[in-house]
């Protein structure tokens, strides 16, 4: 693909973090983003990877990233102007957050994380460790940071991040399909309002990744196509989703927050090992793992309707993932190891020899039973637009370019999340490098064909309760 600067950055930017996203991204920031003093530092502690950046003229900081030391790491690298992009993992990102805006730097990441032991320290209630809270506490910063303060994005990767994007899209196409005037909202309240009348119950993230390497997984493997450090924290948390106003009773292992919005439930066992009924338009139903993300309560409480200061209506959300089938069988044999992570990990890229990550939102519940709108993205487009990424890194890399062009855009919006942010123009950065989109209309009922051989409990009054699409 041709060069074409999209926008210029009059700062330096730092990378913090150097995996798969790390990686990924370097070339889609070299292709569209004119940096100030062509400088760019990547702060990473694996010193194998310092060919790697020097040969986009970045230099390399092999430095690890400790509650103790990152101010003293960072502040000389970080003035007014400048961007931090934080692409790690076990790094606190409120702690980043501050220090960029004490800076006066943009900022932004691809999920909220916390310093070594958040997601997994017993000490921890299943609500602390929990996204939802690790999300209140980062929105807390609202109130103690500068209004009008350098843009931090929170976030913004393909999921969480480019789904909030696709969820508008979506709520368009099906306000047109039903016939009703399908204005673009002008604010939140907008959104909400269109979602409670369009009458969506349930939103799906619904992948399914069917990438796939020639070799097979061994024994004692975890593999994966996109960071399996990240995948494995995420999917020892607890699992998490939107609670909808329909929903008629908790499940037997949830539990509520004591503070925060109300948007979001958890359930007592990780998301590892919870699954869900889902559909895509090219895999049809399917069962995916109920993976906790950043999306699942921020789209749930973006899109809560409100009257007279009550709530009226709220989907449901959550993600409903299907890996690759290396990361399946990976996640089986986790699952027996009592969630002890196997010691050989094997990130696939360059190997992949073919495979789809089909990644959008599933809105269910309105008149026209379910809508899947999303990104298909092979690994043979991917290879011709863009090196160093599969079909699942390209879908984040390219979110990430597109939040960090909207965050130099738009570099006095202090604390934001994606549904926060102008979606027509994220994803008109992004749309270059995300494969066919697709739109599809779906019949696709929870119900269908259970209970004939093994009687359970389900709600045949409303299929869109969540006891209906838990896989249990």
């Amino acid at each position: 693909m041709a060069q074409s600067v999209l926008a210029r950055l009059p700062g330096r930017l730092v990378m913090v973090g150097f995996g798969s996203i790390g990686q990924g991204v370097l070339p889609l920031l070299r292709r569209h983003i004119e940096i100030g003093g062509d400088s760019l530092t990547i702060v990473n502690p694996d010193e194998s990877l310092r060919p790697l950046a020097e040969r986009y003229g970045a230099t390399y900081l092999a430095r690890e990233l400790t509650r103790e030391n990152y101010r003293a790491v960072l502040e000389p690298l970080l003035a007014a102007g400048d961007f931090l992009l934080n692409l790690s993992v076990d790094v606190s990102s409120t702690d980043l957050v501050r220090l960029a805006t004490d800076k006066g730097a943009l900022y932004l990441d691809t999920c909220i994380e916390p310093w070594p032991g958040g997601y997994t320290d017993p000490s921890l209630s299943a609500s602390d460790r929990s996204n939802y809270m690790l999300r209140e506490r980062a929105l807390a910063m609202r109130a103690e940071l500068p209004a009008g303060g350098p843009t931090a994005v929170l976030a913004h990767g393909a999921n969480p991040g480019l789904v909030s994007h696709f969820a508008k899209v979506a709520l368009l196409d099906v306000a047109r399909a039903v016939g009703r005037e399908a204005a673009v909202p002008a604010d939140r309240a907008g959104w909400a309002k269109l979602c409670a009348e369009l009458g969506v119950k349930v939103i799906h993230v619904a992948e399914r990744d069917t990438q796939r390497s020639g070799k097979p997984k061994d024994v004692g493997e975890f593999i994966n196509t996109w960071s399996i450090d990240g995948f494995y924290s995420e999917g020892m948390q607890p699992a998490e989703l939107g609670w909808g106003t329909h929903e008629k009773t908790l499940p037997p292992d949830g539990g509520r927050h004591a503070s925060g919005s109300g948007a979001a439930i958890f359930l007592q066992r990780p998301g590892a090992s919870t699954r869900v009924r889902t559909w895509t338009p090219l895999a049809g139903p399917i069962h995916g793992f109920l993976i906790t993300h950043n999306e699942s309560i921020s789209m749930a409480d973006y899109l809560t309707h409100r009257e007279g200061g009550e709530v009226r209506h709220r989907p449901t959300g959550h993600y409903a993932y299907h890996p690759c089938d290396g990361a399946v069988l990976s996640l089986h044999e986790l699952a027996g190891r009592n969630w002890t992570l196997q010691d050989d990990k094997r990130l696939i890229v360059d190997e992949v020899v073919d495979g789809v990550d089909e990644l959008g939102v599933l809105l269910c519940g309105h008149e026209k039973t379910v809508y899947w709108y999303g990104s298909r993205l092979s690994i043979g487009e991917t290879r011709e637009l863009v090196e160093l990424n599969n079909a699942t890194s390209l879908q984040v890399t390219a979110a990430v370019l597109g939040g960090m062009v909207w965050a130099i855009e738009n570099p006095a919006a202090g604390v934001v999340e994606a549904e926060e942010m102008d979606h027509a123009r994220v994803l008109e950065v992004a749309l270059p490098y995300l494969g066919t989109m697709a739109g599809e209309f779906g019949d696709w009922p929870p119900l269908a064909g259970r209970e004939p051989l093994f009687p359970e409990d389900l709600d045949h009054e409303d299929p869109w309760q969540f006891k209906n699409v838990r896989v249990l």
